[in-house]
């Protein structure tokens, strides 16, 4: 199973693509999109529309795994943030992909096993789980991988018709 882990946002959207057959972890790509600050905010949506779709288009994932918006204490930020987030689902709809959504604190239990982990248990889980030489860099990104890592743990069983 392919998987496209998500970490929405409108400056930075990382994103992570992994295989998972049950046991083993393959990191296929991974890296982050991003839209410069002074664009007005529709020109930046369909950036991160079309580069989405771009990504959805070279990498063929079975499915996408999106992280919930946290609310934080900037309105303006978590709306612009929300909308780039409805692009994102959009873009994985129209290729007829299923999407899964993850709280942030799903996603550290699924990652660490502990829904209260800081964010860098579950950034080294993240490089330890996928076998990678470091943590991946933006935040973002490592953020994305953790968010396919949280979706293969969470579903792999169910999907597969196990218990």
């Amino acid at each position: 199973m392919k998987i496209l882990g998500i970490d929405p946002g409108i400056a930075i959207v990382g994103f992570g693509i992994i295989e998972y057959d049950g046991v083993n972890f393959k990191v296929v790509d991974y890296g982050a999109v991003t839209s410069p600050a002074h664009t007005p905010l529709p020109v930046r949506l369909k950036m991160v529309y079309d580069d989405m779709c771009y990504i959805i288009d070279k990498y063929k994932p079975d499915q996408v795994a999106i992280e919930e918006l946290f609310f934080n204490n900037n309105a303006k930020t978590a709306i612009a943030v929300g909308q780039a987030r409805g692009v994102l689902i959009l873009a994985a709809q129209n290729k007829n992909i299923p999407v899964y959504e993850y709280t942030p604190l799903q996603v550290k239990q699924g990652v660490v096993g502990y829904g209260r982990a800081e964010k860098n248990q579950v950034q080294q889980m993240v490089k330890s789980i996928l076998k990678l030489n470091e943590v991946p860099k933006p935040d973002d990104t490592a953020d994305a991988l953790a968010i396919a890592v949280c979706h293969a743990h969470t579903n792999y069983s169910i999907l597969k018709g196990g218990n």
